[in-house]
């Protein structure tokens, strides 16, 4: 359910909260005085950071390595081209059919299921991504902020309140609401900008778009696909729309951008096609089959595409049927020894199967050929898991993740890696550090000290935990150590 509050009944929440330590002022990001109040890129992560933990805790966010590795590497791809080196992103799937893609503060940037099915090609996924990184790099959320505080200091910490209260009680819609209710900062699921954000948006990104080898045409090409939804009924019009509305001049001022850059292009990716099959299946609604789908979509086996063939399999899979799916993806691998996710398809079907070691050899073929791979080494360590060998799932994601930082999902993955194998204190370690990457520092010290309290640590851990915990400390805001000193750092794993 959406959230819809105005900035009196912000205020007067935020006011009813706080006495309780819920949230504090003093917590805030300083927004200076009103005629210079602007946020800094360090508060901008932290209030995005706490959306996405939002987001999290109320079970939006698709957590599939497959799919988060292709939306992450195609994000990178686009946010390099851009000059604000000391700007991270981090690119996430939302669980939700409806079209749709929002940037957030900080350098988040999430994709709804839906849009990546209404997207014929990689050049129009790509587009939108593109034109979101430029709302980042543009620090166009930061700018609509520093404007209302023109209007109001008060409204602006109103609305940043409302922002970090939402995050920390994990309602993520509480969070979208604070922006909405700040003096005509509209809000729905997402930062709405102004015209003016979104003409420079649109420049900006498509010049991200081209320098990445992205045919530059596919955004206005997207533009008019979404164009024609906006002739449908109010309750038809993609949320996209209503928050980045689409008109005949920013199509043919797209259009015209587009035409001054030449290429060659590069073409789709396999990855692309895979990916948006592999979201077809998972984001079918409960009671019904994406079977039904490819039943329609395959007239003749022998003239579908490799992607068509892999999403059937998958399909069987998400209706129990394994031992179907195995022969399609061992054809699929066979024919092509280079797909990561024919790897670990044919694995999770084998595992689902009953087949264990034969899901296992397929898994560590698969570890030799693409070492460190991320979606093959977590395929691995489940089924290490579901085998009841942890230990070694535990040994296998260290090493993985001593090299590629963990999402907050797969810290939660090692965390029960470890605690399944008796390894309880690096248990308590990885949660801390799962804490961390949703900004929760109060309970990531309390696993942390947990850690500390478990017998017979080695020197080496004790080290690095304490060290760890020191760090974290070093963090809190001075009012919130204060609380934490008091109470001891209770909390709850």
């Amino acid at each position: 359910m959406k959230a819809w509050l105005n900035g009196l009944q912000i205020v007067a929440l935020v006011a009813n909260l706080a006495p309780v330590g819920v949230l504090h002022a003093a917590e805030l990001p300083d927004m200076g005085s009103p005629a210079q109040a602007i946020i800094t890129l360090e508060d901008e992560y932290r209030i995005g950071r706490m959306i996405v933990r939002g987001l999290r805790d109320g079970d939006q966010i698709l957590d599939d390595p497959e799919i988060a590795e292709y939306i992450q590497a195609i994000g990178l791809k686009l946010s390099s081209q851009a000059q604000e080196g000391h700007q991270n992103f981090d690119f996430f799937v939302v669980k939700d059919n409806e079209i749709n893609a929002f940037a957030l503060p900080g350098g988040f940037v999430g994709v709804n299921a839906g849009l990546l099915l209404e997207t014929r090609n990689e050049g129009e996924l790509a587009s939108v991504l593109g034109h979101e990184i430029a709302h980042v790099t543009q620090r166009h959320i930061a700018r609509s902020i520093a404007e209302q505080s023109r209007s109001g200091l008060v409204s602006t910490a109103a609305m940043l309140a409302a922002i970090l209260l939402g995050a920390a009680t994990g309602s993520g819609d509480m969070a979208m609401a604070g922006v909405m209710a700040a003096q005509g900062l509209a809000i729905q699921n997402q930062i709405s900008f102004t015209r003016d954000n979104e003409t420079e948006a649109d420049r900006v990104g498509i010049t991200f778009l081209a320098n990445s080898g992205f045919d530059p045409n596919t955004m206005p090409a997207f533009f008019e696909t979404l164009g024609r939804r906006a002739g449908a009924s109010e309750g038809m019009i993609p949320e996209m729309l209503r928050t980045h509305p689409v008109s005949t001049t920013r199509i043919s001022e797209s259009r015209s951008r587009a035409q001054q850059y030449n290429g060659p292009y590069t073409p789709d990716s396999l990855s692309y096609s895979l990916t948006r099959e592999r979201m077809r299946v998972l984001s079918t609604p409960a009671g019904k089959s994406a079977l039904d789908y490819y039943s329609a979509t395959i007239a003749n086996e022998a003239d579908a595409t490799p992607a068509q063939r892999y999403g059937k399999g998958l399909a069987l899979m998400a209706a129990g049927r394994a031992e179907a799916a195995t022969p399609i993806f061992v054809s699929l691998l066979g024919a092509d020894q280079t797909i990561i996710q024919y790897h670990t398809a044919l694995g999770q079907a084998q595992q689902q199967a009953g087949n264990d070691k034969e899901a296992l050899a397929t898994l560590n073929r698969a570890r030799d050929l693409f070492p460190r791979n991320v979606p093959v080494t977590v395929r691995y360590a489940e089924s290490l898991m579901q085998q009841g060998d942890s230990r070694k799932a535990h040994q296998v994601l260290l090493d993985l993740f001593n090299a590629v930082p963990p999402t907050p999902e797969q810290a939660r993955l090692i965390a029960r890696a470890a605690n399944a194998a008796g390894d309880v204190a690096d248990s308590y370690y990885y949660m801390a550090e799962y804490h961390l990457m949703g900004g929760d520092l109060p309970l990531a010290i309390n696993q942390l000290k947990m850690a500390l309290d478990v017998p017979e640590l080695t020197s080496v851990q004790r080290a690095k935990f304490q060290a760890r915990m020191e760090e974290v400390q070093a963090a809190l805001p001075k009012r919130q150590r204060g609380r934490l000193a008091t109470s001891g750092g209770n909390g709850s794993r």
